[in-house]
Parts: C-alpha cells; structure tokens; sequence
C-alpha cells in the first residue's frame, strides 16, 4: 500500500466518470502515477470502476508535501453493486457459496446494464432539447 488518502466520486453516467478523471488528470499540480480503467476491463467478480493513483501536492505551514492519493470513480449503481459485494464477499465469515458468487456476477451485468440505459436515455432527452 502506497497511498496514504483515498477519495471515490460517483458519477450518474458512465461517461461522467472518464470526463472527471480527464479534468483531475489535466490539472498542472497532479501527477499521475497508475490508471486502472475496471470499466473497459472489468474485474473477474465484475467490478467496474476507474482508478487513478496520483501524487497531489498538500500545503503544510512551511513547506508543500507530494502526497500519494488513490481516486476511485465509478457509477451510482456500480457503486451500490460494490458495497453491498464488499459486504457479501469480504465480510463474510466462510467462502463465499459459487452459486452466491455466481448471483453477484449476475447483479454486476445488471448494474451495468441499468448504466448503459440510463445514458442512452440521457443522452436521447438531451438530443431532443438540442435544436
């Protein structure tokens, strides 16, 4: 472990969060060090999120410290879909049944399902207001 501070924005649209990692990443005072985009390829228990490690600076009274950050951006629903899996699968006491991890896999594509639809749909009302 790397960083000392960790932030998560979550965003209504799936291309809301690449849009606010392009800002934070254009920003002159933050270096980015690793991304790790779980949106384009997700991870095996379907897990969708895009990650940033940067360097930010902090101010301190007399001096200006680089400071390791992990940025974790990612959708309302895959945000619901991951905590309640987190809760599930590493809170649990026991291994996690197949047909249970099996479910979760399921409820990931359902998430992400229900991502991609509500852009279309935004993007569709957006279409219509734009003459």
């Amino acid at each position: 472990m790397h960083d000392i501070a960790g932030i998560r924005v979550v965003c209504s649209f799936i291309a809301d969060s690449y849009r606010v990692a392009d800002m934070l990443t254009r920003q002159g005072d933050v270096s980015v060090i690793e991304v790790k985009d779980y949106i384009k390829s997700p991870k095996p228990n379907g897990y969708k999120s895009l990650h940033l490690i940067v360097d930010v600076p902090v101010f301190m009274s007399d001096n200006v410290e680089q400071v390791r950050v992990e940025i974790q951006i990612r959708t309302i629903a895959m945000d619901f879909w991951a905590s309640l899996e987190h809760k599930i699968y590493y809170k649990y006491a026991r291994d996690v049944p197949a047909e249970l991890l099996a479910e979760l896999g399921r409820a990931a594509d359902v998430a992400n399902e229900l991502d991609v639809t509500m852009e279309r749909l935004h993007d569709e009302v957006r279409a219509l207001d734009t003459p």
